[in-house]
């Protein structure tokens, strides 16, 4: 009986492994492809973080754009002449707008109101039945802080009564910004601040006796706070990061226009 042939291997029959070669070549491929993948994902990262940041200043300043129209909606609430026997001067709005020294101020003269400063005469919460309050929005020279108050109406001057309240509301606001500022500003949005002048916050439009309606100030006895009918409101805002891609600052032109529905006192 024949035994089976036993098969071998010959030497040329067996397997070969990775050269070294190959080895750094493979090694070096995936270093580049892992650097770049990695690369890519950090920029991505930080260009998210970035946005958010951005996203989130441009929020903050619509929040605080609606609530400025709200508030010139609702001007001069509760109007005077919805009482047949007028109680205390702190319980209903004499004016839509409060000015200094007086309601009857000239436009263009008052300390308020002004390209950067407004005060409205109205009852924030007439559920409680509180009163009537003055809320002011301010942006002072050389700041690009907008600030905010509420208080109690009184028989005082309303701005010197709301001075003490005034709080910030809305950063980064470059309205009235420096020239060197607006001069940085414009290399990069050529549209804005034309003339590279400050941009008024709020413009008004005054309402004549015949009911028509004209940009304020305007000549006549009807230049005044209590004639004030709608008010345009421009906020320019700037992120508090830079783009991520081209290192330049953010902006965004926000605006809104506010109608007084109460009728004039």
């Amino acid at each position: 009986m024949k035994r089976p042939k036993r098969v071998g291997r010959c030497a040329g029959d067996r397997e070969r492994g990775f050269s070294l070669l190959e080895l750094v070549v493979a090694a070096t491929m995936f270093v580049v492809i892992a650097g770049t993948a990695f690369g890519l994902l950090g920029a991505a990262q930080k260009r998210y973080q970035t946005d958010s940041r951005i996203l989130s200043s441009f929020q903050e300043a619509r929040l605080g754009l609606d609530q400025i129209v709200r508030d010139v909606d609702d001007a001069g609430y509760p109007p005077r002449n919805q009482f047949s026997v007028l109680p205390s001067i702190a319980s209903y709005a004499a004016a839509p707008f409060a000015g200094s020294p007086n309601a009857a101020c000239v436009i263009g003269t008052c300390a308020s109101p002004g390209d950067f400063d407004l005060i409205v005469e109205t009852d924030i919460d007439p559920q409680n039945n509180n009163g009537v309050e003055w809320v002011r929005y301010q942006l002072p020279a050389g700041s690009t802080t907008l600030l905010r108050g509420a208080v109690t109406k009184t028989n005082g001057d309303p701005v010197t009564t709301t001075a003490a309240a005034m709080s910030p509301y809305v950063v980064n606001v470059m309205n009235n910004a420096s020239g060197a500022q607006i001069a940085a500003i414009r290399a990069a949005y050529p549209t804005m601040f034309p003339a590279g002048a400050p941009v008024p916050i709020f413009s008004y439009t005054c309402q004549l006796a015949d009911g028509t309606a004209q940009s304020c100030p305007l000549a006549g006895a009807f230049n005044t706070p209590a004639n004030i009918l709608d008010v345009e409101i421009t906020l320019i805002v700037q992120a508090t990061a830079v783009d991520a891609q081209t290192g330049l600052p953010r902006l965004v032109e926000l605006h809104g226009r506010g109608h007084r529905l109460n009728p004039n006192q």
